[in-house]
């Protein structure tokens, strides 16, 4: 038997970067894109090729045109993290594993490194099915700091919670990284969130930047630790724009959406500035002057936004177009797992 299992990018809300450091936070995947595996069982354990781990290339730019794309180590890496943390996972719980082997391969469309989360996609799929193939529960929570801890311990990716939750939950979350909470549970607390139908999203991304988000949490991690004032008070603010998106979510003050989408982005900027460069700062002034609210949905390469109508819709298609920048309608995912 083939087990077959799949996750899709995430979109970061509102509240990000805050969620590596006790913040609020909220995010959806959306199925316009996705990463699956595919696992059965076999005599060894093996890790199957994709495209990005070929090694072969039809000359020197084609050879530096996916290296820009898909980075140096490709994703097998991600597979045996996720094998690994997995059998780490269910040692540290004592939970005794068959004896049995598998070959596992994955496969991914969603744009790569470019903040959707395309990894930790991957690591998620992956270790959905190991889970499934030796019949371990385990619940959305875990399997979110389990995703973590792969792409953090065993291939030292600097990264916080948000992306894994959104991914194993499958659906919107609003998420309290209280460092309370996560002292006492181990985990943040997660609420699943209705976002209202009549809200026009869209997701723009970079189709010539690629760009790991270790290089913005790396700096941002070190202001942090040294309590730089601003970086501090941007963390708070990052969470209370938060909230009231949440609110405005229940209460259906819409209208407060577009403001807050894009204050997100303006403090970030005052705080990383230096880390944003100007291809990734131009998406986002294109998509203001063409009437649509925009930040980042990760760590840049991609931005996430609102627009009112159709009109403004295509507008924004075209004058992103032209920057080699693809716009989308995200699908949101809302059933769960």
């Amino acid at each position: 038997m083939i087990i077959k299992t799949t996750a899709y990018p995430r979109a970061a809300l509102i509240g990000n970067p805050s969620d590596g450091y006790f913040g609020k936070t909220i995010a959806f995947v959306f199925d316009n894109y996705s990463a699956g595996v595919e696992l059965y069982e076999t005599p060894q354990i093996a890790f199957l090729s994709a495209k990005r781990d070929l090694n072969e290339f039809d000359d020197l730019e084609d050879l530096d045109r996916k290296i820009g794309l898909f980075g140096y180590y490709g994703g097998i890496r991600l597979l045996k993290a996720a094998a690994r943390k997995f059998l780490i996972y269910c040692r540290e719980l004592g939970i005794k594993l068959e004896k049995k082997n598998f070959t596992i391969r994955y496969h991914s469309d969603i744009p790569n490194r470019l903040g959707l989360a395309g990894s930790s996609a991957i690591i998620t799929a992956a270790i959905r099915a190991m889970a499934q193939f030796y019949s371990v529960e385990m619940p959305p929570a875990i399997l979110a700091n389990v995703v973590l801890a792969a792409e953090r311990d065993e291939l030292s990716i600097p990264a916080g919670l948000q992306d894994r939750v959104a991914q194993a939950y499958n659906v919107p979350v609003y998420m309290d990284f209280a460092q309370e909470y996560m002292k006492q549970m181990g985990h943040g607390l997660y609420e699943k969130i209705d976002i209202p139908e009549n809200i026009n999203f869209y997701v723009a991304y970079r189709t010539d930047l690629a760009e790991g988000s270790e290089i913005l949490h790396s700096r941002l991690k070190d202001d942090y630790e040294a309590g730089v004032p601003a970086v501090l008070a941007a963390m708070k603010e990052w969470a209370e724009l938060t909230l009231q998106m949440k609110n405005a979510f229940v209460s259906g003050d819409l209208e407060i959406i577009p403001e807050l989408i894009n204050r997100n982005f303006d403090l970030r900027s005052e705080v990383c500035g230096g880390s944003i460069s100007a291809k990734n700062r131009r998406m986002i002034e294109i998509a203001r002057r063409a009437g649509a609210s925009a930040k980042f949905t990760g760590s840049g390469g991609a931005i996430v936004g609102t627009f009112e109508n159709d009109e403004m819709f295509t507008g924004l298609q075209r004058a992103l177009k032209v920057y080699g920048v693809e716009v989308v309608r995200p699908h949101i995912v809302t059933g769960g797992v």
